[in-house]
């Protein structure tokens, strides 16, 4: 992380210093640096000539007395506040009295490191994301002590870094991690606690949630060590139980299975492939009782493989002793399968964005597996990407996204930051095709009280009670911008 900050400012034509704890760790920093740029003049993105250029502005040093001169200084050692402490005071030391110091803690208290010195008024934290010669996003923190001026003049050096700087308060996780860890930690307990599987919650969040990858598959690919590490100080502040480190993730890090970085996390990374998909066959002949958003038929009933009822319709006479029933609904459905009379035939379906190819089926207690598959493969009829998940609310995909907008709603209604950064914070720093505060405005208000409503009295998690802003705004029937 220090070469790849190291590597942005030296290619804004900014003179750097990179300070390692040792040579080894020095040679490391130095190829880290030669591999990154090397790999931009592959592709086309650097000449040789502007690569050197770029490699002689940054002079290497294991000597913190080589920092002396210098304006701006930023710290990018291990998530150990301890640590950062140390090398805080010892910069205290060596920096002239006028120089900003700036921490590039992910999730630490800004505010813990700058007492350490004794110049907290020119503390700030300055998050990159990984890698940051790529990603745009920049968080700049400001604590309650540090001076307006140090904080406005790291934002205006971001902005001509060619980043974006979503200026924020100093609150563990800051935006964008605090956003994401709560939405991937709920995913690991919704796995642990047999909700669904690890393959049906990606697979759901990818074709339904419209993001570019799945929880465990982003997880794995941060480190779980990591991830434990964001969330136990996100909950040691906040005490939301959405972010306590879930039994399953901890269990994962003390075996020291990491992630990619290890060979496997959630998934194994040994080289095998993955099964290939089952393929789909014929499309099969479906009817709709009343109405479902995302799914069309009109077969006779009596003859259908797959007969769809929407809300508030009956089981029609006729139907095949070999149909799957699939009872479309927002919430529970084991009542309405029970009143068919044939309970073992009766899946839920909801297709969260209709637009997408999402099919989330809700397996009851008395579904028959052998239903269970047969709905899956009619629904790849279809078309349909079909995963399977138990008989709660929200299924997967609203169950995991409306918290989590539900977090970014109670965060712009705080104050803490406003729709824009919340935005930018998601979408140039995580890679979401969109940020929470424009997705509530798409998806509104209402349905996400309504949701985040089942999702509460099923569960009393106070987490899960519709932030007032949501409340407010979808009583006045408006976005939240």
């Amino acid at each position: 992380m220090g070469a790849g900050i190291a590597e942005v400012l030296a290619r804004g034509g900014l003179p750097v210093v990179g300070i390692e704890i040792s040579p080894e760790a020095l040679d490391r920093g130095r190829g880290h640096l030669e591999k990154s740029t090397g790999r931009a003049v592959k592709r086309g993105k650097l000449t040789p000539e502007a690569q050197r250029e770029i490699l002689d502005r940054i002079a290497l040093s294991t000597d913190f007395g080589d920092l002396g001169d210098c304006d701006l200084v930023i710290e990018a050692v291990p998530e150990r506040l301890d640590l950062k402490r140390q090398v805080f005071a010892r910069l205290d030391e060596v920096c002239r009295a006028d120089a900003v110091l700036a921490t590039n803690t992910s999730s630490l208290s800004v505010t813990e490191i700058a007492v350490a010195t004794n110049r907290p008024t020119k503390i700030v934290g300055v998050h990159f994301f990984n890698p940051a010669p790529v990603m745009r996003l920049v968080e700049v923190i400001t604590t309650v002590l540090t001076e307006p001026t140090a904080v406005a003049g790291v934002a205006d050096l971001v902005t001509k870094l060619g980043k974006t700087p979503v200026t924020v308060g100093d609150r563990a996780g800051f935006v964008a991690n605090r956003l994401l860890f709560g939405y991937l930690n709920q995913a690991t307990a919704m796995l642990e606690n047999g909700h669904a599987t690890r393959d049906d919650i990606d697979a759901a969040m990818t074709a339904g949630g419209g993001l570019p990858m799945g929880p465990f598959t982003l997880m794995d690919l941060i480190g779980l060590d990591t991830c434990l590490g964001v969330l136990e100080a996100v909950y040691a502040e906040s005490r939301d139980r959405r972010h306590a480190p879930s039994p399953l993730l901890r269990e994962l890090v003390t075996a020291g299975l990491l992630g990619r970085k290890t060979g496997r996390g959630f998934y194994a990374y040994d080289g095998s492939a993955d099964e290939a998909a089952a393929e789909s066959g014929p499309a099969p002949a479906v009817a709709v009782v009343g109405e479902v958003a995302g799914i069309t038929g009109d077969a006779d009933p009596a003859a259908a493989d797959l007969v769809v009822l929407g809300a508030g319709a009956e089981l029609p006479d006729g139907v095949k002793p070999d149909a799957v029933i699939a009872v479309a609904a927002e919430g529970p459905v084991t009542a309405r399968a029970v009143a068919t009379g044939r309970p073992g035939d009766v899946v839920g379906l909801r297709v969260p964005e209709p637009d997408r190819p999402l099919a989330e089926l809700t397996v009851t207690a008395l579904t028959l597996p052998a239903t269970a598959d047969r709905a899956a493969a009619l629904l790849a009829g279809l078309g349909r990407t079909a995963v399977r998940c138990r008989d709660r609310a929200g299924a997967i995909v609203d169950a995991l996204r409306f918290p989590y907008l539900n977090d970014a709603a109670a965060m712009l209604g705080a104050g803490y930051a406003d729709a824009d950064a919340i935005d930018a914070a998601m979408t140039l720093g995580c890679g979401y095709p969109t940020g929470p505060v424009a997705d509530l405005d798409r998806l509104g208000p209402r349905r996400a009280v309504e949701v985040l409503t089942a999702l509460y009295e099923e569960s009393r998690e106070p987490a899960l009670a519709p932030a007032p802003v949501l409340v407010e705004h979808a009583a006045a029937g408006r976005g939240l911008r």
